[in-house]
């Protein structure tokens, strides 16, 4: 785990909320404190959509950043910043077994999340990693830090480790 202070907010909400950045990314969980408190849980509905649906439009267990971006977009635009945000990003099931696979690891259910939090005017992203089984093995951390630091420094995202 590894946690980056954001230097410029203005910069990262902008890539975040209006930009489509981090739209590759899957929702865990969102809160958004303004007015009111809203959470989103990102978990599908899957009796939402028919089962042609679900096949076509490749709906997974979460929905996309994509998807849910202009819901959370609306609810922090105005002229007043919100109290906090919290946002609980996964990296897709696809891209965390090439991950695993590149780093010679066993293909399992493991979990590559980026949390970013909002509060008291700091901004921090947090990495974390989520393993079905237990392992002291620490190299699927480490390549996971090591790729979305690289990840905040190829967007030109300001940043220093914490």
């Amino acid at each position: 785990m590894t946690a980056f202070t954001i230097c410029d907010i203005r910069q990262f909400t902008s890539k975040l909320f209006v930009r489509e950045t981090f739209d590759h990314f899957l929702v865990r969980e969102a809160v958004i404190v303004t007015f009111n408190t809203f959470t989103i849980d990102g978990s599908v509905r899957r009796g939402y959509y028919s089962p042609d649906e679900q096949e076509a439009e490749q709906i997974g267990a979460f929905s996309s950043w994509r998807a849910l971006r202009p819901f959370c977009f609306s609810l922090i635009r105005g002229k007043r910043l919100p109290e906090s945000f919290s946002i609980v990003l996964r990296l897709p099931p696809d891209d965390t077994a090439r991950l695993l696979a590149a780093c010679r690891l066993p293909q399992q259910d493991a979990g590559l999340f980026l949390n970013i939090r909002y509060e008291n005017q700091r901004l921090r992203c947090i990495t974390g990693v989520s393993l079905s089984s237990f392992s002291i093995d620490r190299t699927l951390e480490q390549e996971w830090d090591r790729r979305v630091e690289a990840f905040l420094r190829s967007e030109e995202i300001a940043c220093t480790r914490d």
